[in-house]
């Protein structure tokens, strides 16, 4: 089993969230969002690549992870928006760079929305009128409170949602299930499944139109619940964004493509945020994405 020791405590209106922050406290801050079924165990292979130059804050959001599972709080994402914006306030923070993946994504959409953004990155990301998606609209009905089958609906989820299964290895499957353990577990697995919805971001096209951030849009190119239109319509959509499809890959692309999307993550924000210089590393970067090649 594996458990992150290194986390602290911080209190919102809803409840304390879990927070994962490394780096020096005065170097530019890089807020990681993680979406449904995951936590901020998603980023672990991330976060260690940003200290000194960033300080890199995974949260787990509320209701997830080993943040606070209260029965009453609203987890939607407009109300986890409102949530990260009081941690970035109790933190001392204004405007940070936000990766935000899946329901994450949205969230993200939303902080950039509100003003708190300087630089977002999306990565396979809810988005527009098309969350909840059908396959997570079927789970939303399977899933009751007390459900049994909590460990194999997460299972599933990433059976489906990677193209290669193997990179995820089952130790790692168990962290993410082992925040939902026994009938309370299960039941705020419940409750945060059904949470999930897109308000906050359907006719929202004019203010993304608007938005005068640098937009880094990772995805997916076989992703089964976000399909690659999206993130076409975004990049469309979004003025100062830059597109990515990463062939052979799905939607869980901070599990199945790490080695890939972390440096090339780190490079992007290190120039269109950090504004830092390029500082060479010796040995090669891996990529290992495999584009499967179609017949017409």
């Amino acid at each position: 089993m594996i458990v992150d020791e290194a986390k602290r405590r911080i209190r919102v209106s809803g409840g304390e969230l879990a927070v994962r922050d490394v780096g020096e406290p005065d170097a530019p801050p890089v807020l990681f969002v993680h979406g449904f079924p995951t936590s901020s165990f998603l980023w672990r292979q991330f976060l260690p690549m940003f200290p000194p130059t960033m300080r890199a804050i995974a949260p787990d959001v509320l209701g997830a992870g080993d943040s606070d599972k209260p029965g009453d709080a609203p987890l939607g994402i407009e109300a986890q928006a409102r949530y990260l914006c009081e941690l970035l306030d109790e933190l001392g923070l204004g405007r940070v760079a936000v990766v935000g993946h899946a329901q994450g994504g949205g969230i993200a959409q939303l902080l950039a929305l509100q003003g708190r953004t300087e630089t977002l990155v999306l990565i396979d990301s809810i988005a527009f009128d098309a969350w909840p998606s059908e396959p997570m609209r079927e789970l939303q009905r399977l899933v009751e409170p007390g459900d049994a089958l909590v460990d194999a609906l997460i299972g599933s989820a990433f059976d489906v949602g990677m193209a290669h299964r193997d990179r995820l290895p089952p130790e790692a499957v168990a962290e993410y299930q082992r925040p939902f353990a026994g009938r309370d577990g299960a039941v705020a697995f419940a409750r945060w499944a059904t949470s999930l919805d897109g308000r906050g971001l359907a006719g929202r096209e004019t203010e993304l139109r608007a938005l005068d951030v640098p937009v880094f849009i990772l995805w997916g190119e076989d992703d089964p619940f976000m399909p690659p239109d999206t993130a076409e319509r975004l990049s469309e959509m979004i003025p100062r964004s830059s597109l990515a499809l990463l062939p052979g890959c799905k939607h869980f692309l901070p599990e199945e493509a790490a080695p890939t999307v972390a440096p090339l993550l780190y490079e992007y924000l290190r120039s269109a945020y950090a504004r830092l210089p390029h500082t060479h590393e010796a040995g090669p970067t891996p990529v290992e994405l495999g584009r499967r090649y179609r017949k017409e």
